[in-house]
């Protein structure tokens, strides 16, 4: 499905990105694993692919940082001379109310979750519209959708990466190039996993299909809008999250 395309995934090192990752090299992709913090954790998910007979290779790069996502593009376009699938999928929580928020906290959060984004789409742009064609899939989330007490910068910056993704569509169209974004409702990570067996099921209760979600489903996600099976979508946010969002 995905044969010959190069992939990069951001914080693929873990959870839902790594999920991403391992599903894109299933169909053929050869995918950039792209980590931080973590070398070990990005090996780890390398070497599961390559053991499943994918094709992988970690990179480092702080997607905060907009001259080292310059070095990550010019360095996967050294390599293969071209880039198919941008995944934007990198993240960090700093939760807290409002009123207790730090200004570091919230720069933080906004800083990795949207400006990431637009570091990368930035620096990867000038390549896909002279190939006139690419896929670019922002990980948005419920939470930018609806917002969440607690949670004003990531919710921020989640609606944010709508907005991104909703221009990016409009500006790159016109070259074959599609932009969409994934919204996430609960799934199980191991962010969730440090959340109450009590605030698990108050959250659980609230949604429709009385379950949580599996890094499995989003990657599905991932995989029908990184394929031609999409090619005349663009500009829309899917929600994956079980009704949660209705």
């Amino acid at each position: 499905m995905l044969k010959d395309k190069i992939a990069l995934v951001t914080g693929a090192s873990r959870g839902i990105g790594a999920a991403i990752a391992n599903k894109l090299a299933q169909n053929g992709a050869y995918v950039y694993v792209n980590y931080n913090g973590s070398q070990a954790r990005a090996e780890e998910v390398v070497d599961n692919i390559l053991k499943a007979g994918g094709q992988a290779e970690a990179v480092k790069c702080d997607v905060s940082d907009f001259e080292s996502c310059k070095e990550m593009i010019d360095k996967i376009i050294g390599d293969k001379g071209r880039i198919d699938i941008l995944v934007n999928n990198a993240g960090i929580t700093k939760d807290d109310l409002l009123m207790k928020m730090s200004e570091d906290s919230f720069d933080a959060v906004i800083n990795t979750n949207l400006k990431g984004c637009f570091n990368t789409i930035r620096h990867a742009s000038r390549y896909l519209l002279k190939q006139r064609s690419g896929k670019i899939i922002n990980m948005s989330s419920v939470s930018g959708v609806m917002g969440n007490a607690g949670q004003a910068n990531y919710s921020a910056a989640k609606a944010g990466v709508i907005g991104l993704t909703k221009s990016v569509a409009k500006e790159l169209a016109s070259r074959g190039i599609n932009c969409n974004a994934i919204a996430p409702g609960f799934i199980e990570t191991e962010m969730t996993e440090a959340m109450s067996d009590k605030a698990k099921e108050a959250t659980i209760s609230v949604i429709p299909l009385k379950r949580t979600g599996k890094t499995e489903d989003i990657a599905n996600a991932v995989l029908f809008l990184a394929s031609d099976m999409s090619d005349y979508i663009t500009g829309q946010i899917i929600n994956v999250d079980g009704g949660l969002y209705i």
